[in-house]
């Protein structure tokens, strides 16, 4: 009962957090107009799935073979997944969809946004916005229900930005392309510090927009193909996304959101505080599995600079985590923290969804002597 109690707590709390920061100022946090894209274009505008003329589809402007798809099974053997709603949109050779959306100049925002190929292995989705754009590579499903959602962050340099999705490949079938269910877009704060904790964001508590009717969690791209984190104060590295998750649809050691490092070694997050050199200092964070059936024996290593350790234990994707800490002396004014997981996972009854080891409540301290 008390666990219970708990839960619904956090699940409140995290709730009233966003309804606080939605009603002290015009704030973004929800899907764009049609972000569903539920509203389709009249059957006059229809050529059987494909999309006729340049507005047909409710609040968007497309170019290109653009088709309004339902999900389930299709013509020639196909399977379209689109997990969140009934309808998505699939882009063809060079297609694209956009629409302007008013937001806040020199503030930064993050898309939040389904997406996953259909046809080729070497799909890639092109996401630009304010003069940036940046190249998904979508060839690898991390969730085998189609349900991969990702987050990408842009800085307005306008009160009036167009967000683009553009499939950039040829294949020789012309309609075949990425699968786009579900956009949304959040206007991010500043990453910030708690009292006495060097890191910011230690919590993961400022993070993309979570797509509340269904999540398999955020996948947040390495910084070579986003220069904005989606969760503020942290880089991901290397060459896989790291996942956002949050408390509702798994379990967060504490508060709203965690992250979950899925890549396996091709995956790390990291920050770059401010220390004294030779000061002595305590790395303190917690591990742990999401309650997502994310099973095996599990190693984050974590890193302070030149320093290290290592932590194990053995997941069997109930829900566990625990906390681990250690010290060491900074040799530098600016000293990196990271964490990696240097081995992969899947679920216990479905392999084809990549998992692993969650990081949360990561806490810098000076250690007095």
């Amino acid at each position: 009962m008390a666990s219970l109690f708990s839960l619904s707590f956090v699940l409140i709390f995290c709730l009233y957090i966003s309804f606080a920061s939605a009603t002290s100022a015009p704030y973004l946090d929800d899907l764009l107009q049609n972000g569903d894209f539920e509203q389709g274009p009249k059957p006059s505008n229809m050529k059987k799935t494909v999309i006729i003329g340049k507005y047909s589809l409710p609040k968007w402007e497309k170019k290109g073979i653009v088709e309004w798809v339902s999900g389930g099974p299709q013509p020639g053997g196909f399977y379209f997944p689109i997990p969140r709603g009934a309808h998505a949109v699939r882009l063809g050779n060079e297609a694209s969809i956009s629409q302007y959306v008013k937001v806040k100049p020199n503030k930064t925002y993050s898309l939040t946004f389904g997406a996953t190929r259909t046809c080729a292995q070497d799909e890639v989705l092109t996401v630009s916005a304010a003069g940036m754009s940046g190249d998904l590579p979508i060839q690898t499903l991390y969730s085998a229900d189609g349900g991969d959602t990702y987050a990408w962050a842009f800085k307005a340099n306008s009160d009036l930005v167009k967000v683009t999705f553009h499939n950039p490949g040829i294949q020789e079938d012309p309609t075949c392309g990425p699968l786009i269910d579900h956009v949304a877009i959040k206007e991010m704060s500043p990453a910030t510090y708690t009292k006495g904790n060097l890191v910011k964001n230690g919590g993961f508590e400022n993070g993309p927009h979570v797509f509340k009717n269904f999540s398999t969690g955020v996948l947040v791209l390495p910084l070579k193909q986003d220069k904005y984190s989606p969760i503020p104060g942290w880089m991901v590295q290397f060459a896989k996304p790291a996942k956002y998750i949050d408390s509702k649809h798994f379990l967060v050691p504490s508060g709203c959101g965690a992250v979950e490092l899925i890549g396996g070694r091709e995956t790390g997050i990291a920050q770059i505080v401010r220390t004294v050199p030779k000061q002595f200092y305590n790395l303190t964070f917690t591990i742990g599995d999401a309650n997502n059936d994310c099973h095996g024996s599990m190693t984050v290593q974590a890193f302070a600079g030149k320093a290290r350790t290592e932590v194990s234990f053995v997941s069997s994707g109930k829900g566990w985590y625990k906390k681990a800490s250690f010290k060491f002396q900074a040799d530098t004014s600016r000293t990196t923290i990271a964490f990696y997981n240097p081995y992969y996972h899947t679920k216990i009854h479905d392999f084809g969804h990549m998992c692993g080891p969650v990081i949360d409540d990561v806490s810098l301290v000076r250690v007095r002597r």
